[in-house]
């Protein structure tokens, strides 16, 4: 059976860092495109960052730019989402999703590309 497990999320004072994990298990990471997408209440649901097959090809947020990094560990099967310099307007579930792609293509974040999403994990901001 395909699965994302994202973990990591918590409670964060604003200004501090957390890193969210994906694992995936029944299918290996390395011929995925991964996205991290969240929903903050009552909003829609908006990219945050994406990496590549081959790690070459991100693409972040505005928002989030500067502040957040993704990186993969294909030998791990996991990507991580590196959050610092947190604000009360991170508060969301994030999820993280699983886009089947060939090697060099760059990755979008386009939900609609994605095929296999995980369960989520909260993050609130807040002091």
């Amino acid at each position: 059976q395909l699965q994302l497990v994202e973990s990591g999320g918590g409670l964060v004072q604003p200004g501090g860092s957390l890193r969210l994990s994906c694992a995936a298990s029944g299918f290996t990471l390395d011929y995925y495109t991964i996205g991290w997408f969240r929903q903050a209440p009552g909003k829609e649901r908006e990219g945050v960052s994406c990496i590549s097959r081959s790690g070459n090809s991100i693409n972040s947020a505005d928002s989030v730019k500067g502040r957040f990094t993704i990186s993969r560990d294909n030998a791990k099967n996991t990507v991580y989402l590196e959050m610092t310099s947190l604000k009360p307007e991170d508060t969301a579930v994030y999820y993280c999703a699983a886009d089947k792609a060939l090697l060099l293509r760059p990755c979008r974040l386009a939900q609609n590309e994605y095929d296999y999403w995980g369960q989520g994990t909260q993050v609130t901001v807040s002091s």
